[in-house]
């Protein structure tokens, strides 16, 4: 009788561990199916896979042919594998993980935005459950853990714009109105909204101004902070004053009328294709980026008709009018070759980021 009941268990606990590899099989298997081509849905995927496994292994114990008093044994076991797992691994996977719920939860930030955390600087090209990825300055991608970014303070430039800035120090023997004024010009020849001059420190020797402008076209960011420096060098230059320091003016063999200022050039460009090429430098370093940020408005775009989508399939099926519904199944189809469109679009800008 024990050996038949040793077999008998045997067999039940092979049957639910085979059962349960067949399930796990075809859960992975339509998850892949249905998710297949939505990178964009990754992140829910993920957390599918998640909820599934910890179902699994709770479903596992609780089919297992063994007594009542040992199952709940092992449920106490899992549940406090599960908290030390999430208590000691806070700074590892579990806590990438749970800081990613929370950054999609707050939503501070999104694809295609720029952002300052620590030491770091660039535009959001990827999120995901464990990080987020940013093409920086020099058009390398980092990737940043999810947990660095809830533990430090990250900066996000508003969409309406930011404040551009170039800082620097002349003498006292300079007049401070004509050092406004050129560098105010220099903004206003910059593009920058409602530029001003500030003082921000009166040194020893020197006097530390900051001229600074909205920029309102962020996606123009690297050229347009060339162009205000280019500005301010060549306006001081054009006003007869010197950048140097005054200590190196006290201390250098030169005579007095000598000045540290290069020969006036001829222009050889306009200002507009100079403008030109100081655009260039954003397009090329953060391309992801702006793959990304395009991507992210294509989506929220068929998230728009998918919803418009079920309103009116939700209105033809309560339209008892013939005419009614000949219109609305007009206006259903026209939404359903939107979404398609814009799907294809979404998978092909998806193909162009992962190159």
């Amino acid at each position: 009788m024990e050996i038949t009941t040793i077999i008998m268990k045997a067999a039940q606990t092979a049957v639910v561990l085979g059962a349960m590899f067949f399930a796990a099989r075809f859960v992975n298997a339509r998850l892949d199916a249905t998710y297949e081509g939505k990178a964009h849905l990754a992140f829910r995927k993920q957390l599918i896979q998640i909820g599934c496994l910890i179902g699994g292994v709770l479903a596992l114990i609780l089919l297992l042919p063994i007594g009542s008093a040992l199952t709940g044994q092992l449920i106490g076991l899992f549940g406090i594998v599960v908290s030390a797992t999430i208590a000691l691994s806070s700074a590892t996977l579990v806590g990438n993980m749970m800081a990613g719920i929370t950054l999609r939860i707050v939503d501070s930030f999104r694809p295609g935005d720029f952002i300052a955390v620590g030491e770091y600087f660039g535009r959001i090209s990827e999120m995901d459950l464990l990080h987020v990825e940013i093409q920086t300055e020099q058009r390398d991608l980092t990737t940043l853990p999810n947990l660095y970014l809830v533990q430090n303070p990250v900066k996000v430039m508003r969409p309406s714009g930011t404040i551009l800035s170039v800082d620097l120090s002349l003498g006292y023997d300079v007049p401070r109105r004509q050092i406004e004024a050129v560098l105010l010009a220099a903004a206003e020849k910059t593009g920058l909204d409602k530029p001003y001059v500030e003082i921000r420190s009166l040194g020893d020797f020197s006097v530390t101004y900051v001229v600074s402008g909205l920029l309102t076209e962020l996606n123009k960011l690297i050229g347009k902070r060339r162009e205000l420096r280019a500005y301010v060098v060549d306006g001081l230059h054009d006003a007869g004053i010197e950048i140097v320091s005054p200590t190196f003016m006290n201390t250098r063999a030169w005579p007095t009328e000598k000045l540290f200022i290069p020969p006036v050039e001829k222009k050889k460009s306009t200002d507009e294709s100079a403008s030109k090429a100081a655009e260039q430098p954003d397009a090329l370093v953060f391309d992801k980026a702006d793959k990304a940020e395009s991507l992210a408005k294509l989506k929220e775009q068929r998230s728009h008709f998918e919803q418009r989508l079920k309103e009116c399939q939700a209105a033809l099926a309560d339209a008892s009018d013939d005419a009614r519904k000949r219109a609305l199944t007009e206006e259903c189809e026209h939404i359903e070759q939107r979404i398609a469109r814009l799907q294809a679009v979404i998978e092909a800008r998806e193909a162009q980021i992962s190159q």
